[in-house]
């Protein structure tokens, strides 16, 4: 299968890569969320595209409407006793799983005419997706899996079975579209978490707010879907297969990059602070 990747050509710079990274930049919760914030920044300042491959140890991301369970200090222990600590980002959505099994996936683009419509940024991560997964064989669908954790009108699937949530964030005249993947590891587990927090966040109680009602046999990995081993390099190796087209370069932590990581950082404390018991 063939996908169309036409709109990476009309950035007149190279993108620059961002994926391994000092430990500075990567070993704290925050880290990844503040340097996605400075490179939406660099990206509305420079028309510079950039590509940032992340991961996290074993970490719940909670979205901002997570925070409105009802009995979120009851709920919130059920992820420690597995082992996983958490944090509240700054972009939309409901909570999603981190650990080493999960690669997360950012392209960052200047806005520099007009703003890119909403489902044209989804699209983007999506075509990219098929890009680089067409060797499989598999169609990889773009709908809502309602029953999965973080369920939105762009998760990516095969035969009906979720592998990636995309999100999207904006600064500044640049845009983020951002997509975690399930590469290997226990989806089943995972989801059960998150279905776990969501039981005893709620208690059955009825609230202005919708929370999935998650199912883990609706969610899968690449691994799985595939039937086939796959590691996060190889992952990674398939995506930049996708970007043949155009010049990459290894991208350096420039001082504005770094002061803005530094705000973002710095918001990312307060906003955990103020909105997690």
């Amino acid at each position: 299968m063939t996908v169309e990747l036409s709109f990476l050509s009309q950035y007149r710079h190279p993108f620059l890569l961002f994926d391994e990274l000092p430990d500075a930049y990567t070993e704290h919760p925050f880290a990844p969320f503040a340097l996605t914030d400075a490179f939406i920044k660099e990206a509305g300042e420079t028309a510079q595209p950039i590509l940032h491959f992340w991961q996290t140890s074993p970490l719940i991301i909670l979205g901002m409407m997570d925070t409105k369970l009802p009995y979120l200090s009851d709920a919130l222990p059920s992820f420690s006793r597995h082992g996983y600590p958490y944090i509240v980002r700054n972009s939309g959505g409901l909570a999603v799983v981190g650990d080493k099994g999960v690669l997360n996936f950012s392209m960052i683009f200047p806005e520099e005419d007009e703003r890119l419509p909403i489902d044209d940024a989804y699209a983007r991560m999506h075509h990219v997706i098929q890009a680089a997964f067409a060797s499989f064989g598999k169609s990889i669908e773009a709908y809502e899996i309602k029953d999965s954790y973080c369920p939105g009108d762009f998760d990516l699937s095969i035969a009906g079975r979720k592998i990636a949530g995309i999100s999207q964030r904006r600064i500044r005249g640049g845009i983020a579209i951002m997509i975690y993947l399930s590469v290997s590891g226990d989806q089943h587990t995972r989801a059960q978490m998150v279905r776990e927090f969501y039981d005893k966040g709620l208690k059955g109680t009825k609230t202005k707010w919708n929370f999935p009602a998650v199912d883990p046999n609706v969610m899968t990995t690449l691994e799985e879907a595939f039937d086939t081993p796959m590691t996060i390099d190889d992952a990674k190796r398939l995506l930049l297969a996708a970007f043949e087209p155009v010049s990459l370069q290894k991208g350096e932590l420039s001082s504005t990059i770094r002061g803005s990581y530094s705000e973002g950082f710095e918001k990312m404390t307060v906003r955990n602070d103020k909105l997690l018991p």
